[in-house]
């Protein structure tokens, strides 16, 4: 009986031993294969680099509306924003309190308008055009809508050769440029600002975004924030000091002045 107990307790001693050798191997093994990169770190897309060039145009030309800067963080406060009337309901009538800016210091922060019916007729007209075309999935509907020469519509921060739609079809992620299209549906989407009123510089811009700190922005323009850039682009645009990604403006009179990113 001994023997036999003995040489039951020598085999349960060598499986014990042989499971152990299996669970270092197997840990071992786990610790040489990189781990997956978290869901949070892929990008649909990175941003562009920051220039160090002012994002202006040619002032040869009377027709060229300058870009207008980015708000950066690092500016004095100026106070905060309200929060925005409803963005799903953008046809309703514009109330005194819809996205305005409490003005408690030197400068403060533009009006956020979401009301359609407050835009000028040429550039509400334009502004349904280019969303229209973005619908429709074909990015050639953008062609009569770009304006040439003097005129024509700033789509880099840089010159731009050859066709233009082929331009802003390179920027897409897909070869047909519908994610580009998808970008300037979500951008024409958010909320606007009216700047430079009674200037040569006057502009309607989209999205409100680029003029308001990122800092000012409350829980309610961060989820519409959101849903045109991603949490990392966030992250990317809070160190940079201000949003960079995606805004396009229109002129009084229904030029499409510019489709720009970066700063």
């Amino acid at each position: 009986m001994k023997l036999r107990l003995s040489g039951k307790t020598s085999v349960l001693r060598l499986a014990v031993c042989a499971l152990g050798f299996s669970v270092l191997t197997t840990t071992a093994l786990v610790a040489t294969i990189p781990s997956a990169f978290a869901l949070s770190e892929i990008k649909r897309e990175e941003l562009p680099p920051p220039l160090s060039a002012p994002a202006g145009s040619d002032d040869s030309s009377p027709a060229t509306v300058p870009i207008p800067d980015p708000i950066h963080t690092s500016q004095p406060p100026s106070g905060g924003a309200e929060k925005p009337g409803d963005a799903q309901s953008p046809s309703q009538d514009g109330e005194d309190d819809e996205g305005q800016a409490e003005n408690t210091g030197d400068t403060p922060l533009p009006e956020i308008i979401y009301d359609l019916q407050r835009l000028p007729e040429p550039v509400r007209r334009m502004h349904g055009l280019i969303l229209e075309a973005c619908k429709t999935g074909d990015i050639n509907k953008l062609r009569p809508l770009v304006g040439t020469g003097d005129s024509g519509t700033q789509l880099s921060l840089t010159e731009v050769e050859g066709d233009p739609i082929e331009f802003l079809k390179g920027l897409s992620g897909d070869s047909e440029g519908q994610e580009i299209l998808a970008i300037m549906e979500e951008v024409l989407s958010a909320g606007f600002v009216h700047t430079e009123a009674g200037t040569p510089q006057e502009l309607y811009v989209w999205p409100y975004f680029f003029a308001v700190p990122l800092e000012k922005l409350d829980p309610r323009q961060r989820v519409e924030l959101f849903k045109i850039v991603t949490a990392g682009d966030y992250e990317d645009m809070q160190q940079f000091g201000a949003y960079i990604f995606y805004r396009l403006g229109i002129t009084p009179e229904g030029r499409w002045a510019f489709f720009v990113a970066g700063d």
